[in-house]
């Protein structure tokens, strides 16, 4: 065989290669056979968890990637859990553009953007906003919100109620109105200030009578006070996100990979365990304006990742 036709058969075998890869990459991951990729894995809330449409390895200074929010169809913006430093990340060349200084070191844990402002959330419910981030003027602003909770970690946007929701780790709540139920707190950007009651309160046991419900494939462990077993579910929020075209509330919990899906009256509507050969440590979520959903993995002992997942609406 002369060397030319070698070199094309050589390069026409790589390609096979890589294209049956990427198939059985994402047809493996669920156990189902290969079917069309708009079609393959999806759940019932429009995305396949189980093979990304994009990843990227992002750059290192984001190893401890904390939280991210959408600036444009090519642009997002980050935030890492140490340095007061908000990163603007260019997704076409996956480098970052832009880095704007809010603050030293601190414990830094989501971030949203509202129009031309940013807001930062670090764990203690503090607030940073950058004003009119693009301007070489740009302002800085510190707010305290009040809020009764420690170890804050989930911040969006709620549009159509002007309003931020934080969400915290724990339920640091006291009394029966609390017992077993997590809240998320709103903050009025009409008022400045935080709304009085938490905005939602959700409910573990309905939560877990939902995964039994629903047969979600979990772990179980035993109950204290009675016989039988029930899900393995703390419910730790590290990010959250409300959906632009159905307007759900996404909720992660990294530290059992976890996805929460709720309406917005909080009746829980869909769960489901997180791949850990994909998603490291999630703890980060946003949107695109199509749907398009995108989650930032922490380093940990890997590299930290940006996954898109396309909508694939109803």
């Amino acid at each position: 065989m002369n060397k030319p036709i070698a070199r094309i058969n050589l390069i026409a075998s790589s390609i096979i290669l890589l294209v049956l890869n990427i198939i059985f990459s994402c047809s493996n991951s669920n156990n189902k056979s290969w079917q069309p990729a708009d079609t393959i894995g999806v759940n019932p809330i429009g995305y396949n968890l189980s093979c990304p449409d994009r990843k990227l390895i992002l750059p290192e200074i984001l190893h401890e990637i904390s939280g991210i929010t959408v600036i444009d169809s090519s642009s997002v913006a980050c935030i890492q859990d140490e340095k007061g430093i908000l990163f603007i990340l260019d997704l076409l060349k996956n480098e970052i553009k832009t880095q704007i200084v809010f603050r030293t070191h601190g414990d830094f844990e989501d971030v949203t953007r509202v129009d031309s402002s940013f807001y930062i959330l670090r764990s203690d419910g503090t607030l940073f906003e950058i004003i009119n981030y693009s301007s070489p003027d740009f302002k800085k602003k510190t707010i305290s919100t009040g809020i009764f909770a420690d170890e804050n970690e989930g911040l969006c946007y709620d549009k159509a109620n002007n309003r931020l929701l934080i969400a915290p780790k724990l339920n640091n709540g006291k009394g029966s109105d609390f017992k077993k139920k997590h809240p998320i707190y709103g903050f009025s950007l009409s008022s400045g200030k935080l709304v009085k009651d938490p905005i939602f309160k959700f409910d573990l046991s309905k939560i877990k009578n939902f995964a039994v419900a629903n047969e979600v494939s979990l772990t179980v462990k035993s109950k204290k006070k009675s016989r039988g077993s029930e899900p393995d579910i703390m419910f730790r929020p590290s990010a959250i996100g409300i959906h632009p075209i159905t307007n759900k509330l996404f909720v992660l919990s990294g530290m059992e990979r976890l996805l929460f899906v709720f309406e917005m009256n909080g009746t829980i509507e869909y769960i489901e365990k997180l791949n850990p050969e994909l998603f490291n440590m999630p703890e980060g979520i946003a949107f695109f304006k199509n749907g398009d959903m995108l989650i930032s993995n922490e380093g940990q002992n890997k590299k930290p990742t940006l996954l898109r997942f396309n909508y694939i609406g109803k």
